[in-house]
């Protein structure tokens, strides 16, 4: 595998996630964002991964049940182990860097990773610039959360070598890593993928056409909009429906716990793409008027410290 020097374009939940994980793996990270104000936000979130990746780590010494699949490939670790393991939490914390620059960021790339929001605008315009800068030997990769990887291959410059790299939520602990090639996708950017995935700790989960939403997504998305629904319509509250679905499934978490992980505007951003939701009167438009009036709060989820619940920071 040649992949040294890896891109993430996007600070939000998932993108600082993404970034965190590939530069604890010992990768040399760049973090692009739009501005300078997108920078001061991203930084935060980098803080917070920092202290969970530590505190896990800590916690793995004495606690077999703290262990998380993403940050060593086995639980049986002596603590001097686990200690050089906190010690590469540091390097990658320290070793980030930060930047609104596109030339500065494609300049040595050898994989760009673009998780900036859902639309298709800004992924358009985003690709459009990128595609100027970067070396011939470059991958790209979308997190994209439901979009088709075709819809802007074109765009890229380099449609052979453009695919969807697709993360869970807390990598660390769910640690998926969901390819998705296009039909123009080349099998050696496919593989090379597939390779770099395993390396910074994931599993891959090879898909073996486009689907929107992956798999993940395809299950997850309809779940949490049907949750989202019985809220916004009046049929019960948010403690309410977590709790049911908790109580009849196991599940550690409910809906919009799980949505206050993935973030209120990623959810926003998702369910504005229905058409449905821009009519007031239907489910979908409820929906999408709740989660706006909860961003015009700042209710945004865990990172922001209060999403559908409060959270300490």
């Amino acid at each position: 595998m040649d992949i040294r020097n890896v891109v993430v374009a996007g600070g939000g939940v998932l993108g600082s996630q993404i970034a965190f994980q590939i530069a604890y793996k010992g990768f040399h990270v760049t973090v692009w964002l739009r501005s300078e104000g997108s920078i001061g936000r991203a930084k935060p979130k980098f803080e917070r991964l920092r202290g969970i990746y530590l505190n896990t780590l800590e916690a793995m010494k004495t606690n077999p049940a703290a262990y998380c699949r993403g940050l060593a490939p086995s639980p049986d670790l002596s603590a001097e182990q686990i200690d050089e393991l906190k010690a590469n939490v540091e390097r990658a914390f320290d070793g980030i860097v930060y930047t609104t620059s596109y030339e500065e960021a494609a300049k040595d790339a050898d994989l760009v990773i673009e998780s900036i929001a859902e639309n298709p605008q800004d992924k358009i315009a985003f690709y459009t610039e990128l595609a100027k800068h970067l070396p011939e030997h470059t991958i790209v990769a979308t997190n994209s959360s439901t979009m088709l990887p075709s819809a802007f291959a074109e765009y890229t410059g380099r449609p052979e070598k453009y695919l969807a790299l697709h993360f869970a939520n807390e990598i660390w602990r769910n640690n998926t890593a969901e390819i998705m090639g296009h039909p123009g996708t080349g099998a050696e950017a496919y593989d090379e993928t597939v390779a770099f995935a395993e390396a910074i700790g994931m599993i891959p989960l090879k898909l073996r056409k486009e689907q929107p939403g992956y798999i993940l997504n395809s299950m997850l998305v309809p779940f949490l909009s049907a949750a989202e629904a019985l809220l916004a319509t009046d049929v019960a509250d948010v403690e309410t429906i977590d709790k049911t679905w908790m109580l009849a499934t196991g599940a550690p978490l409910g809906p919009f716990r799980i949505l206050d992980i993935v973030g209120l505007t990623t959810a926003y951003n998702i369910g504005s793409m229905d058409p449905r939701s821009k009519d007031p009167n239907t489910p979908q438009g409820k929906i999408a008027a709740m989660l706006k009036q909860y961003i015009d709060e700042g209710k945004t989820g865990i990172n922001a410290g209060e999403g559908f619940y409060k959270y300490g920071k």
